[in-house]
């Protein structure tokens, strides 16, 4: 007997994109019927009719409760999973992948504890990437099968140290290639920040000396050729190990895309992930006084940049969007404008769905099948979280968006619910979440929130063989 009919809406379902029955019980989709054919008997009935209903939102890339050092040399921390989780299911977004991040001393299981322990606050369900860092000891890499095995299958790598307080997170290419031997033998996926450390590293160190220091000189230091020539040397590695997923995060130029595109078109299991940011902002924005608030690692680069990741959407060169979410305080984001000590994330979980509607399907004819995929059904496929996350279809869990897109709305900060600052003020939006379920039950209604801090859970993943023998998405 179904709890919950959905009916009227135009279903876009891994079958295709029509007006379907939806029919839900408990937390399972059970039924995907021709309109009108599912009985209602004793279930609650929600016309969807002029609304899309597509699956939840699902974020590959996340960070809660991220250290950040302070000018006065300590550490804060970024918000943790309550008040990004809360952000982004009033957005659509009902899946978040977070960040356990190993320590030397600690074990990866103990790196999962810690972090699961934290989401006990979060109002979606979440996944956990396995962050490595430095010279990974061969004992600790010697855990990761037990992880792929225990539902944690991918492990977030950085190529560059980021910025020059940031030292210990490279992970070298030696240390690299045995991780990724030991993923690809297990089933597993890298996650993989490819910048070149020592482009990075040297700008740093020139733009200092020449008094360039300013934010409007990042794209010089996370350049285009650093991303061009570390995804071609991260790719090059995978060449040589056979079964090698490679999941390269936060795409942000013309150079990555083609990269990407080259590795795919090649047939290796090669996926790109960008973010609705790198797609509506260039490095001009810099040049505002508030440019800070549109800086996360690495830089926003040019308008052909922005283009190609569009068009890397749309053709299937770029597999998902994220944000790399960095949930702070307005204040704390402003704090300088220095190159090197530039505040990096944004708060987007709650804008991502919108703004890739209205900048993909709106404004470029983005096709609704193509949408869900990039917001929601590949991240799901690429993280092994398919088919219980991801999908309008019998079986998955009833994670569902009623979607209007009839509605315009010029966003401001003071709606959005991540923080006191939004990248997005004043961008107007083709469409917005009416009603958002988790597991068949309703969290959001017309913007009033109605799930509890703390009903999220930790989704096991198991990555899918096809996913590891060619580019399956």
């Amino acid at each position: 007997m179904l709890d919950l009919l959905i009916r009227g809406g135009q279903v876009v379902a891994p079958a295709g994109v029509g007006t379907w029955d939806v029919g839900i019980e408990g937390e399972r989709i059970v039924a995907l019927a021709a309109a009108g054919t599912l009985t209602a008997d004793h279930a609650r009935v929600i016309d969807a009719t002029g609304k899309l209903v597509i699956p939840g939102g699902i974020d590959p890339h996340v960070h809660t409760g991220w250290p950040i050092p302070t000018l006065g040399g300590g550490v804060m921390l970024s918000a943790g999973p309550g008040q990004v989780s809360r952000a982004a299911i009033h957005g659509g977004t009902t899946t978040l992948v977070d960040f356990a991040v190993w320590e030397p001393g600690l074990t990866l299981s103990d790196a999962i504890a810690r972090k699961q322990d934290v989401w006990r606050e979060g109002y979606t369900d979440y996944a956990l990437h396995v962050m490595l860092q430095g010279a990974v000891p061969p004992e600790v890499i010697a855990q990761m099968p037990e992880a792929i095995s225990g539902g944690f299958p991918s492990f977030k790598i950085f190529t560059t140290d980021v910025r020059p307080h940031g030292r210990g997170r490279m992970i070298r290419l030696g240390h690299l290639w045995a991780i990724m031997e030991s993923a690809a033998k297990h089933g597993g996926v890298l996650a993989i920040h490819a910048e070149d450390d020592d482009l990075v590293m040297y700008m740093y160190e020139r733009l200092e000396r020449e008094g360039r220091t300013d934010i409007q000189h990042m794209p010089l230091v996370h350049s285009i050729m650093s991303e061009d020539i570390s995804f071609r040397r991260v790719l090059r590695l995978a060449r040589y190990v056979p079964g090698a997923a490679v999941y390269l995060v936060h795409v942000s130029s013309k150079a990555g895309t083609d990269a990407v595109a080259e590795a795919r078109a090649d047939g290796l299991p090669v996926y790109g992930e960008t973010l609705h940011h790198y797609a509506a902002f260039t490095a001009e924005a810099y040049l505002r006084p508030d440019g800070v608030v549109f800086h996360t690692y690495p830089s926003l680069k040019h308008d052909e940049d922005r283009q190609r990741l569009w068009s890397g959407l749309r053709d299937g060169s770029l597999a998902t969007v994220a944000t790399d979410e960095l949930c702070t305080p307005r204040a704390i984001k402003l704090r300088s404008r220095h190159i090197a000590d530039a505040t990096g994330g944004h708060v987007g979980v709650e804008t991502r769905v919108p703004i890739v509607y209205t900048e993909g399907v709106s404004r470029r004819g983005m096709s609704l099948e193509r949408f869900v995929a990039v917001t929601s059904t590949n991240a799901a496929k690429v993280l092994g979280l398919y088919p219980k996350k991801g999908a309008i279809a019998p079986g998955s869990d009833a994670d569902v968006v009623l979607f209007d897109p009839s509605v315009r709305r010029t966003l401001s900060s003071a709606d959005l619910h991540g923080s006191d600052y939004s990248a997005w003020d004043g961008w107007e939006v083709h469409g917005w979440p009416e009603t958002v379920l988790l597991r068949g039950k309703v969290v959001v209604d017309r913007g009033k929130l109605l799930g509890e801090a703390g009903a999220g859970r930790s989704v096991p993943r198991r990555l899918a063989v096809a996913m590891q023998n060619g580019p399956a998405v």
